[in-house]
């Protein structure tokens, strides 16, 4: 098998991170994109995101897809959804290519038939122009017959925080800052109007806390959508100091980083033994799904899953 490269982006990066880590935020954002009615309760399963696409010469291209999951409710549905941070020509060509090697992954031969299924498919788009369509389209066009079917795109830009809120879209928060992009300078140049968007933020902050009050997230679930909004805003504010520092100043440092660095530190203290137990205890306190724990040590005490399941 040749070298395969994976490349992905910051934006990418934090799209896996809250589907990962908060995964019940993703079934509003597929309410809204595919008119579903899930309550927010269901099941959510991951696949594989990486795929491998056979090339001529007999090569593997390895490609990264953003998010390839089930939602187990009524019925099981497969949905696929992808991060696009600017207007691409070549997205239909990459979502055909990600849908058609999801579908062969999970197809089923049975006598001489091979049947595949498409996942639901949609980008979001965090940056859009004038021609942004509302919809891209593949069409296929067989020795059997012609199938047609649409990708809707989620344009983030597109939703005020009342709307982020009230439709329970919180997924969209770190890429809220997108939004106020075309105004960095300005904020940049005039104290009154980057006080005016650190006070937007510091509403965010507020109506998140208190959604976590209510028992409606948990406190790792709004630790996140802070953090994650912060590592939006060191890339795409990375030439505006003023905005990245006024913002960050209202949503709060690293906070999950500095967590994890002072538990790991009072375990270099404590011993090792007790440290691990200390960041278990500490991540099941704040309701960090089980999975992501056991990500957690891993990496931070370079333990087998073995290892790391006895501490669960």
């Amino acid at each position: 098998m040749s070298e395969v490269k994976l490349t992905n982006t910051p934006y990418d990066d934090v799209f896996r991170t809250l589907l990962n880590d908060c995964s019940s935020l993703i079934i509003p954002v597929i309410n809204e994109v595919f008119r579903e009615r899930y309550s927010g309760k269901e099941k959510v399963i991951f696949s594989s995101n990486e795929h491998f696409l056979n090339q001529q010469g007999g090569n593997e291209d390895g490609r990264i897809t953003d998010a390839s999951f089930i939602i187990v409710g009524p019925e099981t549905k497969k949905y696929h959804l992808e991060c696009q941070s600017s207007t691409d020509n070549s997205m239909l060509v990459r979502m055909f290519e990600y849908d058609t090697q999801i579908a062969l992954d999970e197809g089923e031969i049975k006598g001489n038939i091979l049947t595949v299924t498409f996942p639901h498919s949609a980008v979001l788009y965090l940056r859009c122009n004038a021609s942004t369509p509302d919809k891209l389209k593949i069409k296929m066009v067989t020795p059997g017959g012609g199938v047609t079917y649409g990708i809707p795109l989620m344009k983030s830009h597109q939703y005020t925080i009342e709307e982020i809120f009230d439709k329970k879209l919180l997924f969209l928060i770190p890429f809220y800052i997108f939004s106020h992009e075309k105004r960095f300078e300005e904020y940049e140049k005039n104290g009154a109007e980057l006080e005016s968007l650190k006070q937007e933020y510091a509403m965010i902050k507020t109506k998140l806390e208190k959604l976590m009050e209510q028992g409606d997230i948990t406190e790792y679930a709004k630790c996140t959508i802070c953090d994650m909004s912060n590592k939006v805003l060191e890339h795409i504010a990375v030439k505006y100091d003023s905005v990245k520092k006024g913002v960050q100043s209202v949503m709060g440092g690293k906070i999950l980083e500095y967590e994890a660095k002072t538990i790991m530190n009072r375990g270099r203290e404590e011993g090792r033994e007790e440290g691990i137990t200390v960041l278990v205890s500490t991540l099941k306190d704040m309701d960090v799904p089980v999975q992501v724990i056991l990500e957690k040590l891993q990496e931070k005490f370079n333990l087998s899953l073995e290892a790391a399941k006895k501490y669960i």
